[in-house]
């Protein structure tokens, strides 16, 4: 890697992730050679005529006729990057390309990373509707909640591609999944559990809807105030809404106190959680601690007391990772030619992803690896079955 100046040390030069990064991590190649004034008239001008003239005639043509149907736009506002926040759109463009990256080398779907200039919700809702007819799916990513909630739901009204949060419904997704075979190891089903989510942002609000429509037996849910609960004024929208579909003993104290007999600890706030808190929780108990890089639990403490840790790191077992879901979800998807992603298709993934596993289930071993290949292929398949089954089939 060159300096930055003739003479000058370039301080990025003993780093290898920049290395990686060095120009970006993207190209666009043709997939036909042009080598001709034959191969020029045909993929321009004037062939490209005929070919945009019957699309133009019949829109679904350009299924079969342009690359729109297998791209999909990873679109951010940088609001709300990895762990570090509200960093802007150009800081965030080097996560959207590696998002993109793993879109590509998992799934063999082509992405465009998207990053906008405004955090305004009107005018994302606008400019990625006006995008839409590039693409054939739209991957939202690292924007804030609560804007996030109605950003999706806008656009999923507005289109007919697939639109998907991947902080939300793909942390849910693999939350499931890992929660399923950890039920599993334990003894237990879904029904018997008692869990406690820590953290009321978008992959906690996700996550409490898909374990609620899964089953889950009794959850609550806490943000940096408390438990959430019908008697908390104040609570914006989507808080109000989960304090009213959750916490059926009508607990109104803190977390820690939740945490009390509690089966589960799902943290997706970072912050830390004292020891004697998990201590309180049921024998046997599951944690999972998501925050990256520093769980809100540590890994050694939580081990002493629950049967089954999971965290968000690649270097500690029982990784709780997006890459296990969003790849074969809009592959499923757009295979099967889904004009939404819908609930029944979350669940569908998270029980494909679980079922990887398999017999093989152990309390290190609740979710597949990252990079286990089967993974793509299970999820892509039950969530295009899943597609097809509901009629949201173009």
């Amino acid at each position: 890697m060159g300096s930055v100046q003739s003479g000058t040390p370039d301080r990025f030069a003993d780093d290898p992730a920049f290395a990686v990064h060095e120009n970006g991590k993207l190209a666009v190649r043709a997939t036909r050679p042009i080598e001709s004034i034959g191969d020029l008239a045909l993929t321009y001008t004037p062939g490209v005529a005929r070919v945009s003239s019957a699309i133009a005639a019949e829109p679904a043509l350009a299924r079969r006729f342009t690359w729109a149907h297998r791209v999909v736009a990873v679109v951010s506002d940088g609001t709300a990057v990895l762990g570090l926040g509200d960093i802007g759109p150009a800081a965030a463009l080097p996560v959207m390309e590696g998002k993109a990256c793993l879109f590509s080398e998992i799934a063999g779907l082509d992405a465009v990373p998207i990053v906008l200039a405004t955090t305004d919700p009107d005018a994302i809702v606008e400019i990625v509707t006006a995008l839409a007819p590039s693409f054939g799916g739209i991957n939202l990513e690292d924007i804030s909640a609560p804007r996030c909630f109605d950003i999706e739901a806008r656009l999923r009204e507005r289109l007919d591609i697939p639109v998907m949060h991947d902080d939300q419904h793909g942390t849910a997704i693999v939350v499931l999944a890992a929660l399923r075979n950890a039920a599993r190891v334990t003894g237990r089903t879904l029904a018997d559990l008692r869990v406690v989510v820590a953290g009321a942002g978008a992959a906690g609000v996700a996550c409490t809807k898909i374990l609620l429509e899964a089953g889950v037996g009794d959850l609550a849910v806490a943000d940096s105030q408390g438990v959430l609960h019908t008697g908390r004024d104040g609570l914006p929208p989507m808080k109000q809404w989960v304090a009213e579909h959750t916490n059926r003993a009508g607990f109104a104290g803190s977390m820690v106190g939740a945490l009390q007999g509690a089966d589960v600890y799902v943290g997706l706030s970072g912050g830390s959680v004292p020891e004697a808190a998990i201590a309180t929780m049921a024998e046997g108990c599951i944690v999972f601690s998501l925050a990256n890089p520093t769980p809100e639990v540590d890994p050694e403490m939580a081990a002493r007391y629950a049967a089954v840790v999971a965290t968000g790191r690649s270097d500690l077992p029982n990784q709780i990772n997006n890459v296990l879901a969003f790849p074969g979800v809009f592959r499923g998807a757009i295979d099967a030619g889904a004009t939404s992603i819908t609930e029944e298709m979350k669940l569908a993934a998270a029980t494909a992803i679980a079922d990887v596993v398999g017999d093989e289930v152990r309390t290190d071993y609740i979710v597949p690896s990252p990079l286990d290949r089967r993974v793509v292929t299970a999820v892509a398949e039950a969530v295009a079955a899943c597609a097809r089954r509901e009629g949201v089939t173009g």
